[in-house]
């Protein structure tokens, strides 16, 4: 049973909400003040806090900012109950890491909606998603089919973009978030003597370009479509309002572009240190791990030349390790693709 901390003054307001509460099958608690709230919070650690704003001793922005600042009690859902309904009042307590507001007075249904709602959230959240694209396709996805974001893509328009196409620049401001639901896009970058590098690549149900609009940056590198696309754009101010007006979701976005930062330096560092061999044999199973509308086939729909961008070598080098593997059959070329044979012995190549 979920245990809910009720912190008020008033002795009405407390007695209602722990009637609601129980009936609705929660376990309450209560606090009659700011400081015995906190300290209930840090003894019993419950499932999710509801606070009055206006309280004597310790008023309810005094005991967020108290309760964020411990380890033991930063994660809890919180709601702030309040007669005030000024929008500074909101946006305030916002970005303290306030979870919701209800304003007095209110319903029982529509305090129990609004707990559900935190607690579906805060379930979502606290899953374990990998730190790349698919992590945070997973995660938007997750939210998108509970009603917590409103960001599904087929809310909005959809773009033809043919092969070659640029979808965003280095150096520019980013204006959408991208979702790419057909086609084959990468990201790369160019070196001082005109020499791309592929930084990523994105197949359908990815999202592209979310780090340049988490970071308020610029984007650090280009996007070009590999293959005829059709795709999505997000405003970004639609996008960074669904982000941002929930702090614990973006916590969980700053961290996946920790990790994604994390993944590259890994990737740079093989780069740097493996044999032609082992990068291309790595690059060639991530490559049909990616796009695998061909799995089946077992083939790596991509240049040759794009494939050289991606480990960072010299297209006639990549050829001539090809024809080496295609020798000692582990790979087959027909009609200008790459068959994976023998992805076993291909992944042994590895280590």
């Amino acid at each position: 049973m979920k245990r809910i901390l009720i912190i008020d003054d008033h002795e009405e307001i407390r007695e209602n909400i722990a009637e609601i509460l129980m009936l609705g099958g929660f376990d309450a608690m209560t606090a009659a003040n700011g400081k015995r709230g906190v300290e209930l919070a840090k003894q019993e650690k419950p499932d999710l806090i509801i606070c009055d704003i206006m309280m004597p001793e310790l008023d309810g922005y005094g005991v967020l900012h108290m309760l964020r600042r411990l380890p033991e009690t930063e994660h809890i859902p919180f709601i702030f109950l309040t007669a005030k309904a000024e929008r500074s009042d909101f946006r305030k307590g916002m970005e303290m890491g306030a979870d919701d507001f209800i304003t007095k007075p209110f319903d029982d249904v529509e305090l129990l909606n609004a707990i559900e709602t935190r607690f579906r959230k805060q379930e979502i959240l606290q899953q374990r998603f990998s730190g790349n694209e698919q992590g945070f396709n997973e995660l938007m996805q997750n939210l998108n089919s509970s009603g917590l974001v409103q960001m599904d893509p087929e809310q909005f328009d959809s773009t033809s973009i043919s092969k070659k196409q640029m979808l965003y620049s280095e150096g520019k401001r980013p204006r959408f978030l991208y979702f790419l639901k057909q086609g084959k896009v990468k990201s790369y970058r160019v070196h001082e003597d005109g020499k791309e590098y592929i930084t990523n690549l994105y197949s359908p149900g990815d999202y592209i370009g979310y780090i340049a609009l988490l970071e308020g940056a610029v984007y650090e590198d280009s996007a070009e479509v590999l293959e005829d696309a059709e795709i999505v754009t997000i405003p970004a101010d639609t996008f960074m309002h669904a982000v941002f007006n929930d702090l614990n979701i973006a916590g969980k976005f700053i961290r996946l572009i920790s990790n994604d930062v994390k993944e590259k330096e890994d990737r740079l560092l093989h780069l740097a240190y493996d044999s032609l061999r082992k990068r291309v044999a790595k690059a060639l199973l991530e490559i049909q791990e990616k796009f695998q509308s061909d799995k089946a086939k077992q083939s790596i729909a991509i240049s040759r030349e794009d494939i050289a961008q991606y480990i960072g070598t010299a297209t006639e080098s990549l050829i001539r390790t090809l024809g080496d593997f295609k020798s000692e059959k582990l790979v087959e070329i027909k009609e200008g693709k790459i068959f994976i044979v023998d992805p076993a012995r291909l992944k042994n190549l590895l280590y």
